[in-house]
């Protein structure tokens, strides 16, 4: 255990003491009577919610503003670099270190702010002990409520925490986190290269800029090889204008869609093999690149779920996830709420996928059903699909395909230093590995 019997001068003192003699709080955010819905803006100063805490980050997609004046206004509920801010209430163990660039925005309505100090307790390395397993577990195991656990600054207060000197904080903190910005590099890579993906998707396939470009006798800024691949008018189809030539077919004409399926939970004998499985809630990710657990072959050969190829294009048909596409890194299988569409010869997996991501609007305006809405491969498969030529589509896989293979293998990189990372936290924060050892194993793993 963290605190049976720690290295020889660490010292065992709770958070509200450490922030106490640093000189800094820990504080709730402000009250729904204190900031109304109607307050929110689309331009101002980011508020942070529960929901923008995400792996020890704070995440600005989809995230609240409030306007300056408000801001004044809530003044004592700003934050400062090296806070940590926690979601309140839910998911009580969910907390993220504010960094130098959310410095001046709101610890939002349903969080809590943990403010260190200076002095006592490094801030990396107080947010990496938060996330240490069994802090994570005793904040669980103390928080309130019977359908939903909340926090509050007593419970926080009362944290017990492991302290090394400042100088072995700061040791730790700088190995663990440079195993954090190596993901957090992968991370931005990668949004990267999706919108690359994105936007010439966008301009071949959705705003057919080369086509209306030689339709006004304008350069299209692309080599002569690829430019001649587009005609140089439109034409309308079901679809709205489409570059003449070119098609409109459904999904099921021209690819293969399959749909998954769970074997018998019954039949120990299906479940805990070496075939990798998934239900719909891993398809909430850009890329699926682990199982939610593992199959036999005889569970494959004598259920409905089959082996989808890699890069299928997976799309989450019932639920809470209705509607969520991603691709699969790895040959995987999938549950019934999962319908895959295949990549072919003719149609690249990465122009599949984007489609179906421009697209899946469609399918989700075809949802039945009462409070579990939902859509079938029925509905995947009368889709509509835009047919370019086979040229065009291969000069687009060959231009897309080592982005989404660079996105992969990044991917994989981080997965591998998220296991590492999460291997050393303990040893280090418990003090079980010591500094030296830390260092050499990130060598050895060219960190």
């Amino acid at each position: 255990m963290l605190f049976d019997s720690p290295p020889k001068n660490w010292q065992v003192s709770t958070l509200g003491e450490i922030c106490q003699e640093g000189g800094g709080d820990i504080q709730t955010g402000p009250f729904g009577s204190q900031l109304h819905a109607s307050d929110y803006v689309i331009s101002g100063i980011p508020s942070i919610m529960p929901a923008n805490i995400k792996e020890g980050r704070v995440s600005e997609g989809g995230i609240a503003r409030i306007t300056e004046a408000d801001a004044k206004r809530l003044s004592k509920y700003l934050t400062k670099a090296g806070d940590i801010v926690y979601s309140r209430r839910g998911d009580v163990e969910r907390c993220a270190l504010i960094r130098k660039h959310e410095e001046g925005w709101l610890c939002g309505t349903g969080c809590l702010r943990v403010r260190p100090g200076s002095g006592v307790v490094d801030p990396d390395f107080c947010s990496h002990f938060l996330s240490h397993p069994e802090t994570k577990e005793w904040i669980s195991r103390h928080a309130v409520g019977a359908t939903m656990p909340n926090l509050n600054t007593q419970i926080l207060s009362a944290l017990p925490v492991l302290l090394p000197s400042l100088q072995e904080q700061k040791q730790i903190a700088h190995i663990l986190g440079t195993l954090d910005d190596r993901i957090e590099l992968n991370r931005k890579t990668n949004e990267t290269l999706e919108s690359m993906a994105k936007a010439l998707f966008k301009s071949w396939f959705v705003d057919f800029d080369p086509v209306r470009a030689k339709a006004e006798v304008r350069p299209t800024g692309l080599p002569a090889e690829i430019s001649d691949l587009f005609p140089d008018s439109l034409e309308d189809s079901e679809l709205g204008e489409i570059p003449s030539g070119w098609r409109v077919a459904q999904v099921g004409e021209r690819l293969e869609t399959v749909l998954g399926g769970t074997p018998l939970r019954k039949r120990s004998d299906y479940w805990g093999g070496d075939i990798p499985w998934i239900g719909s809630g891993m398809v909430n990710e850009f890329r699926v690149t682990r199982p939610t657990e593992s199959i036999t072959e005889l569970g494959l050969a004598e259920s409905a779920t089959k082996l989808l190829p890699i890069r299928s294009t997976l799309i989450a048909i019932t639920g809470a996830t209705l509607g969520q596409v991603s691709t699969n890194e790895i040959e995987v299988c999938a549950n019934q709420s999962v319908v895959a569409i295949l990549p072919s010869s003719d149609f690249g997996a990465e122009y599949v996928h984007l489609w179906i991501l421009s697209n899946i609007d469609i399918l989700v305006s075809s949802q039945t059903g009462g409070a579990q809405q939902h859509v079938n491969k029925n509905n995947v498969n009368e889709l509509p699909l835009l047919v370019p030529s086979l040229a065009t589509l291969a000069r687009f896989s060959a231009s897309t395909k080592p982005l989404y293979d660079k996105i992969a293998i990044n991917i994989f990189s981080s997965e591998l230093l998220q296991n590492i990372r999460d291997s050393l936290l303990p040893k280090l924060i418990s003090g079980e590995i010591r500094i030296p050892d830390a260092e050499k194993m990130l060598e050895e793993v060219g960190v």
